[in-house]
C-alpha cells in the first residue's frame, strides 16, 4: 500500500495493490471513513507532494537527514514537462494556499504568505526558471492585485528590475496599505543602498500590519543599516514574537544500532566516520541556548548579534541602559519615593505577553520567563563543576561585562494592583523614565544568552592565541570545532567560523563544516574549490539516500551561470575521485541543462 497526505482536503490518499486482485485507489478522511478519490483530490495530492519534497529537503548541512535516517529524498521535478504540470496545479489551487498554513514568522496566512507561495518561490529561485514564474504570477495577478508582490520579487531576481519598480509603483497606488508590497519595496531600496527610502517604506509597512513580525523586523534592519542603534533596539523590543511551530516529523525512537547499506555510487573513504570514533563535547558548549533558537527568536537574535558585531558589547550595553529602564535605577527610584506600589508603566511603553525560548513556556513560569537569579546560580554551579579554564581565558571572559537585568512589564504590573489610583503620582515621581521603555522579558533573556555566547567565544579565541604564542597544539574534538564554528557564525565572525570548520574537517568529515567552508569559497569566487566541496557534499547526501538538495542545486546553477556548463563538467571530471562519485555531481549539471539554465547553451 502506498499512502500520501493531501493537506488541502486533509485526506490520506491511498493506493492498495493486491496480488492477485488488481489495484484500488481511495482516501481516508479524519474520521477514518473511506471515500472515493476523485481527479481533483489527486491534483491536490500531487501539488502537496512536490511542496513537501522541497520543504523537507536537506539544505546541505545534514540536519534534516539526521532527524530521520534512512529516508529517500528525490527531486520531484526533473523536466520542463513535469514543471508545467506542477505550475498548472499551483495555478488551479493558488487561492487555497492559506489552508496549508505558513512559516512560523507569519501570524496570519494569506494568499501571498503561505506554504504554497513559499514553495513556489523556493522552486523558482532554485532552478532559475524566472520566466515560468513570471508567467504564472502574471496570470494570477489578473485575478488578484495582491499577487503583485510575488511577481515583483521574481522580476527582481530575474534581472527585470525596471519592470519590477513600475509594477510596485502601480500596485502600491492601488493598494497603499499592502504590507507585502511595502516590504518588497523596502528590500529593493535596501539592496540599492537607499536606506532613507527603505525607512519610509518600512514605517508604512509597520502601520499597515502592526501585528506581523516581518514588518517590525524589516524596520529594525533598516535602523541597523542607518546605524541608529537606539531606534533599532526599541523597534526590536516592539516585535511581536510567535511560538515556533516546527515541521511535522515522526518521532522515531533511538535505535540500538543502525545498519544501512552503503550505495556503491557513494563509496568515498574520506566522508565515512572513522571506526569507533566518538566525539566528546565540553558541557559549556552543550549549553549554548542560542543554538536552539528558531523562527522569530532566531531572527531577533541575529539582529542583536549584528548590532554587537558593529558597535561592540560595551557600547551595546550603554545604549541599552539609555533606552530601557534598568533594574538598579528602578529600585533606587522606588526607595527614594518611599512608594510601595510605584507604577512606572504609565510613563513607559506597555509590554506584551512574554514567550520564552522559541515561545515555549519554561517549567514553573507560565509566562515563559526564567528566573534570572536561578539561572545565575545554575551557571555558577556548572562552571564550578566543570574543569577550570586557563587563567588567561578566565581573565578574558571576565573582561566581558555581564549585563544587568532590565525591568520588564511583568515586574511593573505585578507591583501595582490599582493602576488608576497611582497614575497622577507616577507621572510626577518617575520623570526620569519619560524617555525610556520597559524591556520585554524575551529580549532581556536574549541579552543574557548573547553574553554567554560572547564569553565562550572569548575564551576560545584567547586559548587559541595562547597556544599559537607557545607553539603548542590546540586540540578539540570534531563536534566541538563544529559547535565553535556555528558560534562564530552566529556572532558574525565569519573568518573565525571558517577556521573552526576547517579544523573540524581535519579531524573528520562533517557536512555542516563543509557547507560553512563552501560559503567562504562562494564569497571569494573560487570555483575550483567550490566544486571540490560540492562533490563531497553531494556524495555524503547520496550516502544517506538523499538524491536531491535544493541548496546544492542552487550553488551548481550559479556556478554554471558564471563559468559555463562545459567548464564545470571539465573541472569535475578532472578530479581524482572514483567515477561513480563524480557522476553524482554530473546529475546536478544535467538537471540545469534540462531546465536550460543560463550558461548551458554551449
Amino acid at each position: 500500500m502506498i499512502s500520501c497526505y493531501n493537506a488541502f482536503s486533509r485526506l490520506d490518499m491511498r493506493v492498495d495493490v493486491k496480488i492477485p486482485g488488481g489495484v484500488e485507489s481511495y482516501c481516508i478522511d479524519e474520521r477514518g471513513d473511506k471515500r472515493v478519490a476523485s481527479d481533483a483530490l489527486w491534483v491536490e495530492t500531487f501539488l502537496c507532494a512536490v511542496l513537501r519534497a522541497y520543504a523537507y529537503a536537506d539544505d546541505g548541512s545534514g540536519d534534516s537527514i539526521k532527524k530521520i535516517i534512512g529516508v529517500r529524498r528525490f527531486d520531484p521535478v526533473t523536466s520542463t514537462e513535469m514543471e508545467q504540470r506542477f505550475l498548472d496545479a499551483a495555478e488551479r489551487l493558488f487561492f487555497k494556499g492559506p489552508q496549508l498554513g505558513s512559516e512560523p514568522e507569519v501570524q496570519v496566512p494569506n494568499i501571498v504568505s503561505n506554504h504554497l507561495t513559499t514553495g513556489l518561490l523556493n522552486y523558482i529561485h532554485t532552478t532559475g526558471r524566472y520566466t515560468s514564474g513570471m508567467n504564472l504570477f502574471e496570470k494570477l495577478r489578473a485575478r488578484d492585485m495582491e499577487v503583485s508582490s510575488l511577481l515583483a520579487r521574481v522580476m527582481i531576481s530575474g534581472d527585470e528590475e525596471v519592470q519590477a519598480v513600475r509594477l510596485l509603483h502601480d500596485a502600491i497606488a492601488k493598494l497603499p496599505m499592502d504590507y507585502s508590497l511595502l516590504d518588497c519595496q523596502a528590500t529593493f531600496c535596501q539592496s540599492k543602498g537607499r536606506l532613507d527610502w527603505a525607512l519610509e517604506c518600512a514605517k508604512r509597512g509597520v502601520t499597515a500590519a502592526p501585528s506581523e513580525f516581518a514588518t517590525w523586523a524589516k524596520l529594525a534592519e533598516v535602523y541597523v543599516g542607518l546605524e541608529q542603534w537606539d531606534l533599532a533596539l526599541l523597534t526590536l523590543n516592539s516585535c511581536p514574537m510567535f511560538t515556533y511551530q516546527d515541521k511535522d516529523l515522526p518521532r522515531m525512537p533511538d535505535p540500538a544500532r543502525i545498519l544501512l547499506p552503503v550505495l556503491p555510487e557513494s563509496m568515498l573513504d574520506e566522508i565515512d566516520d572513522p571506526p569507533g570514533h566518538y566525539d566528546e563535547v565540553h558541557p559549556s558548549l552543550r549549553k549554548l541556548h542560542a543554538a536552539g533558537y528558531k523562527g522569530t527568536f532566531l531572527k531577533a537574535y541575529s539582529l542583536l548579534t549584528e548590532i554587537t558585531s558593529k558597535i561592540g558589547w560595551d557600547q551595546l550595553l550603554r545604549i541599552r541602559s539609555q533606552v530601557f529602564v534598568m533594574e538598579e535605577e528602578y529600585r533606587s527610584e522606588k526607595q527614594i519615593n518611599h512608594n510601595p506600589n510605584p507604577n512606572a508603566s504609565t510613563t513607559a511603553l506597555r509590554g506584551t505577553p512574554s514567550p520564552g525560548i522559541n515561545g515555549e513556556a519554561s517549567e514553573g513560569h507560565p509566562d515563559g520567563a526564567t528566573d534570572p537569579q536561578t539561572d545565575d546560580k545554575e551557571t555558577l554551579n556548572e562552571n564550578q563543576a566543570s574543569s577550570s579554564p586557563p587563567e588567561s581565558a578566565t581573565m578574558a571572559a571576565e573582561s566581558i561585562e555581564k549585563p544587568e537585568h532590565t525591568i520588564t512589564p511583568e515586574v511593573v504590573k505585578s507591583g501595582n494592583d490599582d493602576e488608576s489610583a497611582e497614575t497622577a503620582n507616577a507621572k510626577s515621581k518617575y520623570t526620569q523614565f519619560h524617555n525610556k521603555r520597559l524591556c520585554e522579558r524575551w529580549l532581556d533573556n536574549l541579552f543574557m544568552v548573547l553574553y554567554e555566547d560572547l564569553r565562550i567565544y572569548t575564551i576560545w579565541r584567547t586559548d587559541m592565541a595562547r597556544a599559537q604564542s607557545e607553539s603548542s597544539d590546540y586540540r578539540k574534538s570534531a563536534e566541538e570545532w563544529e559547535i565553535l564554528g556555528e558560534l562564530a557564525e552566529r556572532l558574525h565572525h565569519f573568518p573565525e567560523a571558517v577556521e573552526a570548520y576547517q579544523a573540524c574537517l581535519r579531524v573528520k568529515f562533517s557536512p555542516k563544516a563543509m557547507k560553512g567552508v563552501l560559503k567562504m569559497y562562494e564569497n571569494q569566487g573560487r570555483s575550483g574549490e567550490m566544486l571540490q566541496a560540492m562533490i563531497r557534499l553531494i556524495a555524503w547526501q547520496y550516502r544517506w539516500y538523499s538524491e536531491f538538495s535544493p541548496a546544492l542545486l542552487r550553488v551548481v546553477r550559479k556556478l554554471i551561470e558564471a563559468e559555463g556548463a562545459v567548464k564545470v563538467r571539465s573541472i569535475v571530471q578532472a578530479t581524482s575521485l572514483p567515477q561513480p562519485v563524480l557522476d553524482l555531481t554530473h546529475r546536478y549539471v544535467e538537471l540545469c541543462v534540462a531546465f536550460r539554465s543560463s550558461g548551458t547553451d554551449a
